[in-house]
């Protein structure tokens, strides 16, 4: 039986050069806001270790977690979560289909047995096994099934951390978050968001593969990294907050020059995320500097939570 790469050889073998690697490990720790330090800790666990399966099941969702992931066009922590693990098994990008594509996921969960990662996008519905299934299972068993055998759990997006929109009233399917479902005592971790920060996925698989465990987590199971601070604490239009100077319109001059969109609805005073200092497209931008507000969706139940365009007081 071969035995398989470590991380940091196949990087290697894709071309990374050592200097693009320890830069890689130096991002990941500033990320998840580790000390200069532990940049070795994490170049070692990278260089010891092999790539993760991981099982990638999407049920009540619409993709967007996995395009959020896709949509990075260079080297960034985001590009590289495709090579830092062995995707065995993801509904949308795998090239298998049929009884081809579910024969690779089992191969794929005994050959790994307890220690697969099991990332989650998507809400699972629970009324009725008819409204979502897979090669006949129901998407409840097939979670069941694969969080069984799994060493650690990812739900990522709000519908897969909390229910989502498929949550929302009157639920018709009975949506459940994984956290909900789960009933064993697995290590689960949270990253909410519709989508969700795709550094935040990066950075917690390094660190569960450096530390053997989670990072730090609130209350809601989110890493505090990213979710330790309100979007409103670090975004660019806070200074206008201060000063009282509130958009009315979202064409008005204010609006157009920078200042605070709280009574146009913006629900980042409450919203706990980092997508105004990481932000999108390779830190391009985020909602709030494009001109609309923070709609809360990092939060449990924010499709419920009033309109987005009433202001929150």
């Amino acid at each position: 039986m071969s035995i398989p790469p470590t991380i940091s050889q196949y990087w290697q073998h894709q071309g990374m050069s050592r200097r693009d690697f320890l830069q890689f490990c130096a991002m990941t720790a500033a990320a998840m806001a580790l000390p200069i330090t532990m940049v070795s800790r994490i170049a070692a666990a990278l260089e010891n270790q092999p790539r993760p399966a991981t099982i990638w099941l999407n049920f009540q969702d619409c993709t967007g977690c996995t395009e959020s992931m896709m949509r990075a066009d260079a080297p960034s922590l985001e590009r590289l979560l495709f090579d830092l693990i062995s995707l065995d098994y993801h509904h949308t990008l795998q090239a298998a289909a049929g009884e081809s594509a579910e024969l690779a996921r089992t191969q794929a969960m005994v050959a790994n047995e307890g220690n697969y990662l099991l990332i989650v996008e998507g809400s699972i519905p629970t009324d009725q096994a008819g409204y979502a299934t897979t090669a006949g299972v129901s998407n409840q068993d097939l979670f069941i099934e694969a969080a069984e055998n799994a060493k650690a759990i990812i739900a990522i997006g709000t519908c897969a951390s909390y229910g989502g929109i498929a949550r929302a009233y009157p639920n018709p399917t009975g949506a459940k978050s994984v956290g909900e479902l789960l009933t064993n005592n697995k290590p689960l971790i949270n990253i909410p968001g519709c989508p969700p920060l795709p550094v935040a996925i990066t950075g917690v698989i390094v660190h569960f593969l450096t530390f053997g465990e989670w990072p730090l987590l609130d209350n809601l199971q989110r890493p505090l990294a990213f979710f330790g601070r309100t979007v409103h604490d670090r975004c660019s239009r806070r200074a206008f907050y201060e000063k009282g100077l509130f958009a009315s319109r979202f064409d008005d001059p204010g609006a157009k020059t920078g200042w605070c969109l709280y009574q146009l609805g913006c629900k980042g005073p409450f919203t706990y995320n980092a997508c105004a200092t990481t932000k999108w497209n390779d830190g391009v931008s985020f909602p709030m500097e494009a001109g609309h507000g923070c709609l809360g969706c990092s939060q449990p139940y924010f499709w419920d939570n009033d309109s987005f365009y009433r202001p929150l007081s």
